[in-house]
């Protein structure tokens, strides 16, 4: 019996340019189809970081160069919308040509551009973190800190650069439709980047400038269609505590008592291995019998079979 499976793609997916995407994408879409041919109903949610920080660098270096001819800024969220766009133009396309290349039947391949709603009262908000957009020096920081209102922070000698918060995700804003394809067995793209950040206003769904986390992303949307496992791909192929170090242990299963006390203890990098271990975490608590496995793109569908990668369950 296949599983329903959430799979979400690290950067290492995607590459870091659009020459790099092209090719990158052929390779991820035979490690999806693997899991397809399988027997196994896939989902896939993928980010968008060096893709999302190039294009608000152009349309940034755009207003620079053209500010008194009109142009203006554009909103992260649209920047976030473009991302999740042509990122789903190269993928679907890739998964298509995997699929019909092998016979393996889908009804269609389309990426669904996504609104992910947060909490306007969200404490993230209040701590914006994440770096993004270009380095400016002191001078053009405290031009934009003013005029745009932006949270501007020197950045390792390197010069100053905008950060914007990484609120959790609540809702997403388009789970009825990517059920109803899901249902007609349609190989959906979602939730691209984290989804493109919004909050509520009544009825009206308001782009907000911050960055979804995509693995959180990929979590909620795993409970949201009942999941059976969780998919998380990254640049190492298991798990491990000691990084680094002369005593590192790579681990292939973990409860989620034990994932939590490593957490605890430091063990996962904020930046890289703790929310992917937070998010499995979640996911494997939140329904008796669902799993998250944290492998390497290539290793997926070995993973799934208990051959390699780190499982953590309940």
């Amino acid at each position: 019996m296949g599983k329903k499976i959430v799979i979400a793609l690290g950067g290492n997916a995607l590459g870091n340019n659009l020459e790099e995407q092209v090719v990158a994408v052929k390779t991820t879409s035979k490690a999806i189809v693997d899991l397809i041919e399988a027997g196994n109903e896939v989902i896939v949610v993928h980010g968008n970081g060096p893709q999302v920080g190039m294009i608000n660098n152009v349309f940034n270096e755009n207003y620079d160069l053209h500010k008194n001819d009109g142009a203006s800024y554009i909103p992260l969220a649209n920047c976030g919308a473009m991302s999740q766009a042509y990122i789903g133009f190269d993928l679907q396309n890739a998964l298509r040509e995997e699929c019909l290349n092998r016979g393996v039947k889908v009804n269609g391949v389309a990426t669904v551009l996504t609104q992910v709603v947060v909490d306007k009262a969200d404490p993230a908000f209040q701590k914006p973190t994440k770096p993004v957009g270009q380095f400016m020096t002191k001078e053009k920081a405290d031009e934009m800190a003013k005029s745009k209102n932006w949270t501007i922070v020197e950045d390792s000698g390197r010069g100053y650069r905008r950060v914007v918060p990484s609120p959790l995700p609540k809702e997403i804003a388009e789970i009825d439709a990517i059920k109803t394809m899901l249902a007609n067995k349609t190989l959906v793209i979602c939730c691209g980047g984290g989804g493109i950040p919004v909050t509520k206003e009544g009825n009206k769904l308001i782009g907000c400038a911050a960055v979804i986390d995509k693995d959180s992303a990929a979590e909620l949307l795993a409970e949201n269609i009942d999941a059976d496992f969780l998919i998380i791909l990254t640049a190492v192929e298991k798990v491990a505590i000691n990084f680094g170090k002369p005593n590192q242990e790579n681990l292939s299963k973990l409860s989620v008592a034990e994932a939590k006390k490593h957490a605890a203890d430091g063990q996962f990098a904020p930046g890289s291995m703790l929310p992917k271990v937070n998010a499995a975490i979640k996911f494997a608590e939140s329904k008796n019998g669902r799993s998250c496995l944290i492998t390497l793109l290539e290793k997926a569908k070995d993973g799934i079979e208990g051959k390699t990668g780190t499982i953590i369950s309940n």
